[in-house]
C-alpha cells in the first residue's frame, strides 16, 4: 500500500525562483504557471509540454524523466504540433542535464522544476549556455 500526503500547493508566481542567467517573460510564466499545474495532477513521473496556456502534450507515469520527456515528443510530433517556443513543466528535479538538453533539441524555451538535485549547477549551465530560462519552485509534486 502506498499512502502520501495531499497535494494542496498550487505554485505561484511569487514562488518562482529563477536560477539561469535569462528570465523567464511573462508569456513564459503563465505557460509554466499552466504547466505545473497540469504536472502536479498527473501521475508520476510526469513531463507536461505547454505553450499559451495550452496542454501540447505530456508524458506521464514513466520510470524515468527522460522516458516521459521522450514520450511527450513523440505525442507532440504524432499530433503535428510544434514545440518551438514552448515550456517544460517536472514534477521533480533533475538529477542530470539530459532532460534539458533533449527540450533543448526540439525547442523548449523555459522549465520549471522544483529544484534540490545536487547536480542542478549541471542543468542550469546547459541552460544558460543555451539561453534557456530555468525557474525553480522549491516544491515537489509527486503523485503516485
Amino acid at each position: 500500500m502506498i499512502a502520501q500526503d495531499r497535494d494542496l500547493k498550487t505554485d505561484a508566481l511569487e514562488d518562482l525562483e529563477v536560477v539561469t542567467a535569462r528570465s523567464t517573460t511573462d508569456d513564459e510564466n503563465s505557460a509554466l504557471l499552466f504547466a505545473s499545474k497540469v504536472c502536479k495532477h498527473t501521475k508520476s513521473n510526469t513531463i507536461i509540454l505547454a505553450n499559451n496556456d495550452q496542454l501540447i502534450a505530456s508524458g506521464v507515469g514513466q520510470t524515468s524523466r527522460v522516458d516521459a520527456l521522450n514520450q511527450a515528443i513523440i505525442k507532440a510530433k504524432a499530433f503535428g504540433l510544434s514545440l518551438e517556443g514552448s515550456v517544460m513543466a517536472s514534477d521533480a528535479f533533475f538529477p542530470f542535464p539530459d532532460c534539458v538538453e533533449i527540450a533543448d533539441e526540439v525547442g523548449i524555451k523555459a522549465v520549471i522544476q522544483p529544484g534540490g538535485s545536487i547536480r542542478d549547477k549541471d542543468s542550469i549551465a546547459y541552460c544558460d549556455k543555451h539561453k534557456m530560462a530555468m525557474v525553480f519552485t522549491g516544491v515537489r509534486h509527486f503523485k503516485h
